[in-house]
């Protein structure tokens, strides 16, 4: 690359500024940000003595941002999921490329929008489905190609959700409610239906879904709890979803153990314990997590049936120890088994020795997503400064994961009836 691809970013949020801005970091020949808009001005003095942004180029909102001529090449946009679309289209309409947080919205219709306008203006549009720039599901999906297991018959991938992420982000968190901002099947797992149609190599004909929130409501608090962690809460000692324990005293997820990144990012800017235990008595993390205003589900299945006979099921679970996904594929000649905390396959070819195939860097480290938020980066700068348009997750790719997992969630609120996504 002759010099950096130029970059706006729209939300400088926990993926806008924690995940994907980084890359200039350690990659300035390759991405320079030049402008962003957050609504918070914590987030962005960030912008401007982080990463270098010029104070007279950070805005106040994208709104404000969208009004300028166009600043970059690209536009980063990590607002909130229903904020997303109105962002991009503007974007376009400017001249910037686009690289989109996923979801691109809850609405099909603003979904192909965007697929339209992006199609219109000849721009690359980009959508963050991350985990195929992981080595874990580009080996995984080479392997697949290449017939290590013969024809593929099915595919079983579980996403571990983890019980304290789930406390976080989908019963206190931004992404609590469907009405607010998407499905949880959309907003945390179009991911995986992503990687599903990825893998499966054809379109998806049908799915059909069972799912609820069953644990995380008011009926099932026990006796002394109150509405906030803090607040003399009698269950404390035996309740893994005290406020405490996860924003301070957990040594994975706590300040005292993390530090000031994720998750205790969101709770203040540039974190401290006395930020973070202010957050706790004042804020929407400090709530019992029976006494929220959540609607989203805390499990869910999905079958999926595919054009070349793949079946596919897929279950996301809120009660897991750990954040992880794992993955089996079964096929003619052999089966694959995954898990991509550890960066492991297995390959088990019939009537041969198995094979394991070890993923893992040699300095042990990855970026955010198994290494697939900086791949992502990697790959899209490549793009575009290549002065291509097709990403490997471009929007025509996306609009095909939510619309099976849009499809996936009318099957579930219609008592799991089978859907022809022809129809749908």
């Amino acid at each position: 690359m002759t010099k950096p691809v130029t970059f706006a970013i729209c939300g400088c949020g926990a993926r806008g500024l924690e995940a994907y801005a980084p890359y200039q970091e350690q990659h300035p020949e390759e991405m320079k940000i030049v402008a962003g808009a957050d609504v918070r001005p914590e987030r962005l003095r960030m912008l401007h003595t982080q990463f270098g942004v010029p104070g007279n180029m950070c805005f106040a909102s994208d709104r404000e941002l969208l009004a300028q001529p166009r600043l970059a090449d690209v536009m980063i946009v990590a607002t909130q999921d229903r904020q997303h679309v109105s962002a991009a289209l503007a974007a376009l309409d400017k001249g910037y490329h686009v690289l989109l947080e996923k979801p691109i919205s809850p609405n099909l219709e603003e979904c192909r929008a965007l697929q339209k306008k992006a199609h219109e203006t000849g721009k690359a549009v980009v959508v963050c489905h991350v985990l195929r720039y992981t080595k874990f599901y580009a080996a995984l999906e080479d392997l697949l190609r290449q017939g290590a297991i013969g024809k593929i018959e099915t595919i079983d991938a579980m996403e571990h959700v983890a019980y304290w992420h789930q406390a976080h982000s989908f019963v206190r968190g931004n992404w609590r409610r469907s009405d607010e901002t998407s499905p949880m099947i959309l907003q945390k797992s179009c991911h995986d239906m992503d990687i599903l149609r990825w893998l499966a190599g054809e379109p998806c004909l049908q799915v059909q879904s069972f799912g609820s929130l069953d644990y995380f409501k008011a009926e099932n608090a026990p006796a002394g709890a109150t509405a906030r962690c803090l607040d003399g809460c009698q269950c404390r000692d035996k309740c893994p979803y005290d406020a405490e324990k996860i924003y301070v005293t957990s040594p994975r997820t706590g300040i005292r153990g993390r530090g000031a990144s994720w998750p205790c990012g969101v709770l203040a800017s540039e974190p401290n314990e006395e930020k973070i235990w202010n957050a706790l008595r004042t804020g929407p993390y400090g709530r019992c997590v029976f006494h929220c205003d959540n609607t989203v589900v805390d499990h869910q299945t999905v079958n999926l049936e595919f054009a070349n006979n793949i079946h596919a099921t897929f279950t996301m679970s809120a009660f897991t120890q750990d954040c992880h996904r794992t993955i089996k594929a079964t096929g003619t000649m052999g089966e694959i088994e995954g898990d991509m905390e550890q960066n492991v396959l297995h390959l088990r070819p019939f009537g041969k020795p198995e094979q394991t195939i070890d993923l893992q860097e040699e300095n042990g480290q990855f970026s955010g997503h198994g290494g697939g938020d900086f791949g992502l980066m990697s790959s899209f700068c490549k793009l575009i400064a290549g002065g291509g348009t097709a990403g490997l997750t471009g929007v025509d790719a996306s609009v095909e994961s939510h619309v099976m997992a849009l499809a996936a969630e009318a099957s579930r609120l219609d008592g799991g009836r089978t859907i022809t996504l022809s129809d749908f």
